[in-house]
């Protein structure tokens, strides 16, 4: 049986003072020791004008890692009622873990150090945070938990830092001289991407006091079948085929810079509103009454503010046209954070004392991985008070 599952606390956790545009080189370094000829570009078109790094800026090394970013915004969510000691379940998603094994969300429970409880971590970009919460929810919502702790988090400066891709660099020096930046679909990732981590708490009952949001519901959609990867790390496109670092010796991954994060950006901008609006609305408002004046608040992650009226338009394309005055996002003073992003979207607007009892909220998180959607349905509840 189905019980109601509520979002009682929401944490964000953003390191360091935040670094406006005018000083992210000297945060990620200079590849090949030449300032980028793309970040100005892409800054102007992703309309973001402040993010976080763990880089601390005394010494240019990481003060934390990711699994310790995570595990300070679990414990940000300490307060009444809540007992790391009596979790039940922890879900950690993150598209940026320190290792490839073991699993991220085993290292956050390390960090913790609560008593034994289920742990489980979710892989992907974006969508991996909103899977874990699905994953929190569902485990309350069974009966399996009474609590659960779901979290997003991402470390893409360590992924970004001008030393992963020197190598490169240095090894196609002739190539490279007219062109002293990188590859287009690697570099513009590089003024994009920033670190931050988010945690909600859920419980089988709101909170005896203040406002809670209820989980009404989470869709989430994949589009594989339909297109091939755009966005990946680890990997090179051969062929049109995603060839895996493993099969690469040490020498090829650092001259390819086979670990950074690649983008085709031209097959991000002619689908991802196609696919990840239209298409996954399309399949949703099949199964969900869903009208554009009964949503209070629409928040969207998208990565960029390129994508602000094109997203708008496909909106108004599914019969779902909800007003701008209404959307509600932070990406331009907390940067894109991937997975930890609609986190740091919820916990803005939860804690600004702007919700009332009543109010429903509608998520869009999309993932250009290889094209995939989720949308998620909540209800303010409670006493404003």
């Amino acid at each position: 049986m189905v019980q109601p599952v509520f979002i009682n606390r929401i944490s964000a956790c953003l390191p360091f003072d935040a670094v406006d545009n005018e000083h992210m080189e000297q945060r990620l370094g200079q590849v090949g020791g030449r300032p980028s000829r793309a970040r100005k570009l892409v800054l102007r078109r992703n309309g973001i004008r402040q993010r976080h790094y763990v880089i601390d800026p005394a010494t240019g090394e990481p003060a934390m890692n990711n699994a310790q970013l995570s595990a300070q915004a679990v414990r940000g969510l300490a307060g009444p009622g809540f007992e790391l000691d009596s979790l039940d379940c922890l879900v950690a998603g993150t598209s940026s873990p320190d290792q490839l094994m073991p699993g991220h969300a085993v290292m956050v429970h390390g960090e913790l150090g609560n008593p034994s409880c289920e742990v489980v971590t979710t892989a992907g970009i974006c969508l991996c945070g909103v899977t874990a919460m699905k994953y929190a929810w569902l485990s309350v919502a069974s009966g399996e938990s009474r609590n659960a702790v779901a979290c997003g988090s991402e470390v893409a400066s360590g992924m970004m830092h001008a030393r992963n891709f020197d190598g490169e660099y240095e090894s196609r020096v002739d190539e490279l001289e007219q062109h002293p930046e990188i590859a287009f679909e690697k570099d513009f990732l590089r003024w994009m991407l920033s670190d931050g981590a988010g945690a909600v708490w859920l419980q089988d009952r709101p909170n005896a006091r203040g406002l809670s949001l209820r989980v009404d519901w989470i869709d989430i959609l994949s589009f594989a079948d339909r297109l091939p990867a755009c966005m990946y790390a680890g990997a090179e496109k051969v062929d049109g085929q995603l060839r895996g670092w493993a099969l690469f010796d040490s020498e090829q991954r650092s001259r390819l810079s086979l670990m950074a994060v690649k983008q085709d950006v031209r097959l991000l901008n002619e689908n991802i509103v196609r696919y990840t609006v239209e298409e996954t609305l399309a399949r949703i408002l099949q199964r969900r009454e869903l009208r554009a004046e009964a949503i209070d608040h629409f928040l969207p992650h998208y990565s960029s503010e390129y994508f602000r009226d094109l997203l708008a338009e496909g909106l108004q394309r599914v019969g779902l046209a909800i007003p701008q005055e209404r959307w509600f996002t932070n990406l331009t003073r907390k940067g894109n954070v991937g997975s930890a992003s609609i986190y740091l979207i919820l916990e803005e607007l939860f804690n600004s004392g702007r919700l009332r009892s009543g109010e429903t909220l509608l998520c869009y998180i999309p993932e250009s991985g290889r094209f995939s959607s989720a949308f998620m349905h909540l209800t303010v509840v409670g006493d404003e008070a």
